[in-house]
């Protein structure tokens, strides 16, 4: 996905890394997506996250309500991208530390 580098881009992460709380999140998600976007992206993680699980796409499909095709667009950056995987690694450390 680097063709959608840009400073504008990189000026938009890095204020999504600064936002610091859930709350600040959406605030500023509600008013940059439409309700209907950030749901997209909340299930497209769910998605990764019962991939990595070993959940097949139908179960899926039927516990997170999207499509087939998005769950193996999602498998596929799942397995052959980064974005994901490092996400959920990323996830599952913390999920560790929490619990120890």
């Amino acid at each position: 996905m680097s063709n959608i580098r840009s400073e504008s881009v990189d000026r938009l992460f890095q204020i999504i890394l600064n936002l610091g709380s859930p709350e600040d999140c959406y605030a500023f998600f509600e008013d940059v997506c439409t309700i209907k976007e950030v749901q997209d992206m909340a299930q497209r993680l769910d998605a990764a996250f019962l991939l990595d699980e070993g959940m097949n796409y139908q179960e899926i499909s039927q516990k997170v309500g999207i499509s087939t095709a998005t769950i193996s667009r999602v498998s596929k950056c799942l397995k052959y991208g980064s974005g994901y995987r490092n996400a959920i690694d990323k996830a599952k450390e913390q999920a560790q530390h929490e619990n120890q």
